[in-house]
């Protein structure tokens, strides 16, 4: 009887643990936003729906000119040289860039988001070859496969610091996407 009131208690403690952990894991991420905030010099721009209605008195937005296409989607063009001379092909290509439009943004971001996956999904597999090279290394007596086992073992912990690397630059790729989109106006739906 005594025995599964200890069984209790124990239990009991490591669930009150698991929660005050979690509790300070949430304090230090609401303590890194507050920092977060506080380094943000401007607040960024709030268009509302006064923004937005047409004023009469105000004059109408200046209107770019259309392109080829007769779009005016606000892509960087070409100006035409003072000469009058049109750029050769080859120079067109240097010049130009992607048509940035909302493709060609969540393309983007879903390749980076992509490689992001696939190198967290294999870094949690590498991790299981890890620990179960570990438990073989221990459970081994011979010295030769201890040996064989640990070169192993030193080879997979080599590449699960390299794909650590990429994650992290993975994510600092996507968080670069997101802060061009948004300094570019593009809409934040497009990279979500």
């Amino acid at each position: 009887m005594s025995m599964t009131r200890v069984i209790a208690a124990i239990a009991g403690l490591v669930m009150l643990a698991s929660i005050a952990s979690a509790q300070a894991a949430l304090g230090d991420i609401a303590k890194k936003e507050e920092m977060r905030r506080k380094d943000v010099k401007a607040p960024a721009k709030v268009y509302t729906n006064d923004d937005l209605r047409s004023d009469s008195s105000a004059p109408p937005p200046p209107v770019a000119p259309a392109t080829k296409a007769g779009t005016s989607d606000g892509a960087q063009q070409v100006p035409p040289s003072p000469s009058g001379v049109q750029p050769k092909d080859g120079d067109k290509a240097a010049t130009d860039e992607p048509k940035k439009d909302e493709a060609y943004w969540k393309g983007r971001i879903a390749k980076a988001r992509a490689d992001l996956d696939r190198n967290q999904t294999f870094a949690d597999a590498l991790q299981s070859r890890i620990n179960a090279l570990t438990t073989d290394f221990a459970a081994r007596s011979d010295p030769a496969q201890r040996a064989q086992i640990g070169n192993d073992r030193n080879k997979a912990l080599a590449e699960l610091d390299r794909l650590k690397k990429e994650i992290t630059a993975n994510t600092k790729a996507i968080a670069d996407i997101q802060d061009e989109a948004r300094k570019a106006g593009i809409p934040a739906g497009w990279v979500r």
